[in-house]
């Protein structure tokens, strides 16, 4: 079920990113390190970055991949 509640919420909250990315670059302003590492519009590539990153991280979640990619990589550090 919690599965289900993660595309149920996460991919239509990737969406909203995506969609009201001008309203929340408004809202909270420019981000300097995405200015200086992104360059020109670094604000607005990086609300399209954390919009995408939300809606790949839910499918993953959703499908189980998620969870086998970070025991492959990280669950030796935690056994």
């Amino acid at each position: 079920m919690d599965k289900f509640l993660a595309v149920i919420v996460g991919m239509p909250l990737a969406f909203v990113i995506l969609y009201y990315r001008r309203a929340i670059k408004e809202f909270i302003g420019d981000v300097s390190f995405a200015e200086q590492y992104l360059g020109m519009g670094g604000t607005n590539t990086l609300i399209i970055i954390i919009g995408f990153l939300v809606f790949i991280g839910s499918l993953m979640y959703a499908l189980g991949t998620l969870q086998s990619l970070t025991d492959a990589t990280l669950g030796r550090f935690f056994k």
